[in-house]
């Protein structure tokens, strides 16, 4: 087993050589840092950079890696929030939105179901009052009519309103199956203004996530407070509707006054010029659905209120084979062809769609205001010196166990014991570098899983210097005792190690937050622990060995 082919040896130190060159960048975090958003800023706004980007750039070699880790909330400071959303006001604005449009029906019929009164009723319920019950048949048909269908996998079929005549009186409510749809709607587009809006501040690696059935974890590192959060996410998104002029690659293309240069959202590279009076703004957009055109191609559906769907309608009669920009935040998310008026304020954008992009498409389009209130749960803010102190606390633990690590090792076992710290040494650089490359977050409870991965991921060297001694005392030679050593500890080596990692698998599934932290830490500890250990601790043995040439070894 000392007997190490030279393309084993390469492998082994290249991918040393690989964790230590990537693992690097984060000994210059700041500058690292700086250099990374200094690029972003620059390829979004498509310009040259000004000098303080230059010098950001210039602050780190091109040639080296760049990625970093990111750290978590308690260790750089920021704010944490817990939101639910109130999806009852969601419903009472949908039967809202409903009642002109079923009182212009109901006026039509006022033959069969004479005068028509709302009446009061609970939220997220539509009554209508006839005075003449006679007619109520013909009133929830016409209501009936109102309704649509169902765009879902699992609400295929179904109408979006249940509708209900008793006496005079008709109701009307979301279905069953359309309320569970609308929920889904409500917290994907949620999440995506709130994910829009923090991503203009240019933190790094904000956690978004849903949690439950209406609830929203919002933890954005860097920022100043839980109220300065609050503040951002209530802000509202921009979207406007406006005339495309030219499609360009050039970003410092001219533009005449009155309109405006503004690059693509899914085409990089590309900018339109518009014009900079919108033909219609979002606050006249209604809705926006995913659909599937007369070809059963994906596309979305969207409507407008009455005077949005006029100004609309005649903007399309007269534009008819011209392309027409969607602008969401000074940016062309979408610059889909007229191929028809569209009259009446409802109409399809179509194109070369993807089920997911018109998914989309869709939520973008309704990402104007957040589409429910917000209620606050919880709310923390974790200041930068708080953060601090958790990383020097972090930093202290991690030395102190490292030392009581290497001691014991250089104790119990000599110089075997130094090239166990050595391949430890390694393990832990090579720990940060995969963290680095994945992007993940390390928090503090991801710092106690390296702290941990340290004392065990010495274990391996004890079993294995453990048997060498045990051959050496049946009188075996060195070559031989270190052979079998390595041979006889691999087995209990691996099932030790594929335990703790299914635990840490486990963690991660299940767990959230500061448990998920700490099992990817300790699952990627485990992995590079047993390279290290292994397979390092043998090649610095067997050179160590072919160096030295010892007649006898003492472990």
């Amino acid at each position: 087993m000392l007997q190490i082919p030279t393309w084993k040896r390469i492998v082994i130190w290249s991918l040393c050589a690989l964790a230590i060159l990537f693992a690097i960048p984060n000994a210059f975090y700041g500058r690292v840092e700086n250099h990374n958003d200094a690029q972003e800023a620059v390829a979004a706004q498509g310009t040259a950079p000004t000098p303080e980007q230059q010098a950001a750039i210039d602050g780190w070699p091109n040639w080296m890696p760049s990625s970093l880790m990111n750290l978590g909330l308690d260790l750089r400071g920021g704010a944490h929030l817990l939101a639910e959303v109130r999806l009852s006001d969601v419903y009472a604005d949908r039967v809202d939105a409903l009642w002109p449009e079923m009182r212009d029906a109901l006026r039509d019929a006022r033959a069969e179901v004479g005068g028509i009164r709302r009446v009061a009723s609970d939220p997220g319920t539509l009554r209508i009052q006839i005075s003449n019950p006679d007619g109520m048949a013909q009133a929830v048909q016409i209501a009936q009519g109102l309704a649509q269908p169902i765009q879902t996998l699992t609400g295929t079929g179904q109408s979006d309103l249940d509708v209900q005549g008793q006496g005079d009186t008709l109701t009307i409510q979301l279905s069953e199956a359309e309320r569970t749809a609308t929920d889904q709607r409500t917290m994907q587009q949620s999440l995506e203004i709130i994910r829009r809006r923090v991503d203009e501040v240019g933190t790094r690696e904000p956690t978004i996530q849903r949690q439950g059935d209406d609830r929203i974890l919002i933890e954005v590192p860097g920022i100043g407070s839980a109220d300065e959060l609050k503040s951002l996410i209530g802000t509202t998104a921009q979207l406007t509707f406006n005339s495309v002029v030219n499609r360009t690659t050039d970003p410092n293309a001219p533009v005449e006054a009155g309109q405006e240069l503004l690059a693509s959202e899914n085409e990089p590279g590309v900018f339109y010029i518009v014009q900079a009076t919108p033909v219609v703004s979002g606050e006249q957009l209604v809705d926006a659905q995913p659909a599937f055109d007369q070809n059963n191609a994906p596309a979305v559906n969207f409507r407008f209120n009455g005077a949005g769907g006029r100004i609309f309608g005649d903007y399309t009669a007269q534009n008819i084979g011209r392309p027409f920009a969607i602008v969401l935040d000074d940016k062309v998310i979408s610059a889909p062809v007229i191929n028809s008026a569209i009259p009446g304020g409802s109409g399809i954008i179509t194109g070369s769609f993807t089920v997911e992009d018109s998914t989309e498409l869709a939520v973008l389009l309704r990402a104007g205001a957040l589409p429910a209130g917000m209620d606050f749960l919880e709310e923390r803010t974790i200041g930068p010196e708080l953060g601090q102190d958790s990383i020097d606390a972090g930093r202290m633990a991690s030395i102190i166990g490292m030392v009581a690590v290497v001691v014991f090792m250089v104790a119990c076992y000599g110089w075997f014991g130094m090239i166990a710290n050595i391949a430890l040494t390694i393990n832990v650089i090579a720990i940060f570098a995969v963290l680095s490359l994945l992007g993940a977050t390390l928090t503090l409870p991801g710092i106690a899983g390296i702290v941990l991965t340290m004392g065990t991921a010495v274990d391996a060297n004890v079993l294995i210097f453990e048997r060498v001694r045990e051959e050496l005392r049946a009188g075996r030679n060195p070559v031989r005792a270190l052979d079998e050593g390595f041979h006889k500890a691999l087995s209990a080596i691996i099932d030790a190690n594929i335990t703790t990692l299914l635990t840490a698998v486990i963690m991660f599934a299940v767990g959230s937050g500061p448990v998920r932290g700490f099992a990817v830490t300790l699952g990627i500890g485990i992995i590079t622990s047993m390279f290290t250990s292994v397979y390092v601790a043998r090649s610095l043995i067997a050179a160590w060995y072919a160096w030295r040439r010892p007649k006898t070894i003492t472990v």
